[in-house]
C-alpha cells in the first residue's frame, strides 16, 4: 500500500510539476516587467523543485520522501487576503477553506489534472483562507515510513 501511495503521489508530483514549469517557461518568454516576471521565476523554481522530489520519490530514494515532504508542505496553505495571497498545487488539489466575511462560508473545491500558483501582495476583497486537503493527505501518507 505504501508503494502505491508514493508512486501516485511522485506521479501527481513529476506531472504537475512539468506541467506548471511549461506554464510559468511560457510566462517569462515574452519579456514583461519585473512585477510579473519575479512570481513567475519563484514558481519556476518551485515547480522545478517539486519535479525533481517527485522523480527522487518514484526511484524510491529517502531523499525523495524528505523532498516530497517539503513539496507537499508548500502546496498546504491557501491564503487570500487584501495584503498577501498564496496558493500553489501540482497535479491536483482538495481545498477546504472559509471565506472571511461575516457570515463566515465553508467551502471545498477540488480539480485534477492541473497545476497553480498565486503569489501576491494584494488580493480579493473578501478574505478566504484554507488548505490543500489532498496535499495535507500526501505529507501524512508520507511520514509512514
Amino acid at each position: 500500500m505504501r508503494t502505491v501511495l508514493f508512486r501516485l503521489i511522485g506521479i501527481l508530483e513529476v506531472a504537475g510539476g512539468l506541467y506548471g514549469f511549461a506554464t510559468m517557461l511560457r510566462r517569462l518568454l515574452p519579456p514583461g516587467s519585473l512585477h510579473n516576471a519575479l512570481p513567475a521565476l519563484i514558481a519556476l523554481a518551485a515547480y522545478a523543485f517539486v519535479m525533481v522530489a517527485g522523480v527522487l520519490l518514484l526511484e524510491g530514494s529517502e531523499r525523495g520522501i524528505r523532498l516530497s515532504s517539503w513539496a507537499q508542505l508548500l502546496q498546504l496553505p491557501l491564503i487570500a487576503t487584501p495584503i498577501f495571497s498564496y496558493a500553489m498545487h501540482c497535479g491536483a488539489y482538495v481545498d477546504v477553506f472559509a471565506t472571511l466575511h461575516l457570515p463566515v462560508h465553508p467551502g471545498i473545491t477540488w480539480l485534477l489534472g492541473s497545476e497553480g500558483f498565486g503569489l501576491a501582495l494584494a488580493g480579493p476583497a473578501t478574505s478566504r483562507l484554507g488548505l490543500n486537503l489532498l496535499a495535507l493527505l500526501s505529507w501524512l501518507a508520507l511520514r509512514l515510513r
